[in-house]
């Protein structure tokens, strides 16, 4: 098998790619994320994947190199990460009793061949309605200043929800398994393989 590179110093991608049971090295790749004009989220996060694969092929010459982005959609608005506890709060504000799509770009580059997979997949997420008091409860509680849309679904965050709506809840996390593992089977990579 070769070796499988994963293009991100993200914690939370990184635990997502363990369930998986491959051994696999991470790196973070340094690449420009401004969006291109007229790009939209579902183009931005499988460009920005595909890049951030590519980047790291001159360290991982004979390496499967996974990329990944994703964006957090509101009403055609791309959200970026709060920062800060004043824009947590504003963010889920708005969100509240509101839909939003997560895009994930997705992409497997196989360093040897130069063959690119890439995809992307969504997932929406609505929001329950919330007082301002849940919503600052919430935000003192979990401090999402990292996570676009200001919540962890992997944590307290599964409460702001009414419904989710996807085929893989890691989507939503930054890494849809399912797909990746299709990525990987095409690759000649079986998750699930006999031992000798």
């Amino acid at each position: 098998m070769p070796d499988l590179v994963l293009a991100s110093s993200s914690p939370y991608r990184q635990q997502l790619l363990q369930k998986l049971q491959l051994p696999f090295t991470s790196a973070s790749p340094e690449i420009d994320e401004t969006p291109l004009g007229h790009e939209s989220a579902p183009q931005l996060v499988e460009r920005l994947a595909c890049l951030k694969a590519q980047a790291l092929a001159h360290r991982f010459p004979q390496a499967l190199i996974i990329g990944s982005d994703q964006v957090c959609c509101h009403q055609g608005v791309i959200l970026g990460k709060p920062g800060n506890r004043e824009q947590a709060i504003q963010q889920l504000s708005q969100l509240q009793g509101d839909s939003v799509s997560f895009y994930t770009g997705l992409c497997l580059y196989n360093v040897a061949s130069q063959q690119s997979q890439s995809l992307v997949d969504e997932f929406k997420v609505h929001f329950r309605a919330l007082s301002p008091d849940q919503i600052r409860f919430y935000v003192d509680a979990e401090q999402p200043f990292d996570c676009a849309g200001s919540f962890k679904s992997e944590g307290l965050g599964i409460t702001l929800f009414q419904r989710l709506e996807g085929d893989d809840p890691n989507s939503l996390i930054g890494l849809p398994l399912i797909r990746l593992t299709e990525l990987l089977r095409q690759a000649g990579v079986e998750v699930l393989r006999a031992s000798a």
